[in-house]
């Protein structure tokens, strides 16, 4: 506009150029010449007065036009009372409650395919039969295996317990060698089984003896044992070790000694009295035998009647060991202690024995681990069978395909008679899917919140959300599940929260809101009542959350911004916010105007550059 006032105005700059031409003529026509100096005065005068009053005009226009520039490159908004609903949006793709997309590993002839398109089918229903034939036969096959590996391992655990008791025979006859070998030598050894003096010998050294055969008679002569029965009552009170005194019949001679065993059970007596034997030991003076009788005394108590004397010791020495007598260290008269050695047999040869039994028990041991070796590849033959039989019954399985789920028929891409081929089914043209079924029962969709607000959000709020193919038609759900497992781009994580629609997904389809189609979601956080608020695009965060407040003077009696002047930044505290509005906790009274620069208009910047 500028530039087209200037232009406008060319003609009447160009108007000292006409007066020169008229001044040209003049000084032709003597009779009409002025004189020059007042002429130049005139058109000069003329010239600054055109320039006075372009530039008055100009300079109008400017005002006017930057007052309209201003007023156009920012809007009012008043600082009001009304309610925010905080909410999280983001936008999401409708799904079904689940989903099954039927396809196969295996290839042949479809034998049969009883459900099509818009068929409801339950969970498990058949959807698809191939032929099996080739499998049924492996089957078959795998199952021979399998027998014959059992009676594999059967043999071979036979085996094994076989070689078993070969070892453990050939173990006892090892052992029973070491142990015999070892006893003899501890047999072949005579020891005197008593103290005394050796009364009679019965073999002499080079004698061959068998097991059993008497040696020698062992007697101790120097002690004497005496017998006797004392009344039942008075015996039950001695104890082993008492003292007792002897005297011996015959002679007016009295011996000490001590009680060296007292009988457990009672007899009966002279008379019908209840007695028991007690036994005393005392020293022989010598002249003492077994044809000797004495009497008792244990303090005051007398025995009941007399006994006889009996040597301490009267042993017969058997011998442990057959065999050669080698050595015999004793004669008759001779005196010995107990557990003496005093002969010897000589030693059997042992060792071609045990060590014939010692190879007999290693082979038996390499039998049993050869043994033991079979059974495990018996074993593991028949793990391979059995894992080979349940392989092919498992792709037995694979040749009928069932539904797992609840739904209806979306697509059903192959029909009885076909036969498929998962590997060359894309390469031909055939679809990768046999048939794909949606439970509907109920609709879900996910969207992404950022890490700063997900913290906000909490399983069972509300949401609200519009279809965009639906002519933003409104709908509701709740928040089913937020997934901690977030996604980070650039530093910033999102996280996906899965929403589940209100109402049955059939109904819902029938509204016209199918799987697939675009929504837009908001998650009431909280809904806050009667706050004052302003628009958000009022606020400037980059200065740490400032307005631009219209101080009196600068709006007209329209409310356009006329004086920019008139406008001061101010600091302001915020609380919550909506889309659209947030709330003022301090900072603004309620009916103070903001403004809000008008980004669609950029007239003032290039003013104020100008």
């Amino acid at each position: 506009m500028a530039q087209q006032t200037f232009s406008g105005s060319a003609p009447a700059v160009e108007t000292p150029a006409a007066g020169a031409s008229a001044g040209t003529a003049a000084k032709t026509a003597p009779k009409f010449q002025a004189p020059k100096k007042k002429k130049k005065w005139i058109k000069r005068l003329i010239v600054i007065v055109v320039i006075v009053a372009l530039l008055a005009g100009l300079l109008a226009m400017c005002s006017k036009k930057g007052t309209s520039a201003i007023s156009g490159a920012y809007l009012p908004a008043q600082a009001q009372t009304r309610d925010i609903t905080v909410a999280v949006t983001g936008p999401g793709t409708i799904k079904p409650n689940d989903t099954f997309r039927a396809t196969t590993l295996v290839r042949g002839e479809i034998l049969s395919a009883p459900f099509e398109e818009g068929d409801t089918l339950s969970k498990d229903d058949v959807l698809f039969t191939i032929d099996a034939s080739n499998v049924e036969d492996a089957i078959r096959q795998a199952e021979l295996g399998v027998e014959q590996a059992k009676d594999t391992v059967e043999r071979s655990r036979a085996g094994v317990d076989s070689s078993r008791l070969s070892v453990d025979s050939a173990q006892l006859q090892y052992d029973s060698l070491l142990r015999t070998r070892n006893d003899n030598a501890e047999d072949r050894q005579v020891k005197a089984n008593a103290a005394g003096v050796v009364n009679k010998l019965y073999v002499d050294p080079g004698d061959t003896v068998s097991a059993g055969t008497p040696i020698a008679d062992i007697l101790d002569r120097d002690n004497m044992k005496l017998t006797v029965p004392f009344h039942s009552v008075d015996a039950k009170s001695f104890t082993i070790g008492q003292s007792a005194t002897v005297q011996v019949a015959g002679t007016a001679e009295t011996l000490y000694g001590s009680i060296s065993e007292i009988a457990a059970t009672d007899s009966v007596g002279l008379g019908g009295t209840m007695t028991r034997n007690v036994t005393v030991t005392v020293s022989n003076p010598g002249a003492l035998s077994p044809a000797s009788l004495g009497t008792a005394q244990v303090g005051s108590v007398t025995c009941a009647a007399s006994g006889p004397f009996a040597y301490s010791e009267s042993k017969q020495l058997i011998a442990l060991y057959s065999g050669k007598l080698e050595t015999l260290n004793i004669q008759e008269g001779d005196r010995v202690y107990k557990d003496q050695v005093v002969g010897e047999f000589e030693e059997k040869d042992f060792q071609d024995q045990i060590d014939a039994a010692e190879i007999a028990l290693k082979n038996a041991q390499i039998g049993l681990t050869n043994a033991q070796i079979s059974l495990r590849d018996a074993e593991l033959a028949l793990e391979n069978s059995e894992n080979a039989l349940q392989s092919a019954k498992d792709n037995l399985d694979d040749y009928t395909i069932t539904c797992p789920i609840d739904g209806t028929v979306i697509e059903k891409n192959y029909k009885q008679g076909d036969n498929i081929d998962p590997s060359t089914a894309s390469a031909t043209g055939g679809s990768a899917f046999m048939a794909v079924i949606y439970d509907m029962s109920r609709l879900t969709f996910d969207i992404n919140v950022s890490e700063r607000d997900v913290v906000q959000l909490s399983v069972g709020q509300k949401v609200s959300f519009t279809a965009d193919a639906l002519d933003s038609a409104a709908f509701t759900g709740v928040v089913e599940k937020i997934n901690i497992n977030g996604t980070t781009v650039n530093g910033n994580t999102s996280y996906p929260v899965t929403v589940a629609v209100d109402g049955n997904g059939l109904d819902l389809a029938q509204q016209g809101l199918l799987p697939g189609m675009s929504v837009s979601a908001n998650i009431i956080v909280e809904e806050v009542g009667s706050v004052l608020a302003i628009p958000v695009d009022a606020v400037n965060r980059e200065n740490g959350g400032t307005v631009l407040v219209a101080l009196p003077g600068a709006l007209d009696e329209n409310g356009n911004l006329t004086d920019l002047t008139k406008t001061e930044q101010r600091q302001v505290e915020l609380g919550r916010n909506d889309s659209e509005y947030i709330e003022v906790l301090s900072g603004l009274e309620e009916g103070d105007t903001v403004l809000i620069k008008n980004s669609a208009s950029n007239l003032l910047d290039a003013m104020m550059g100008m």
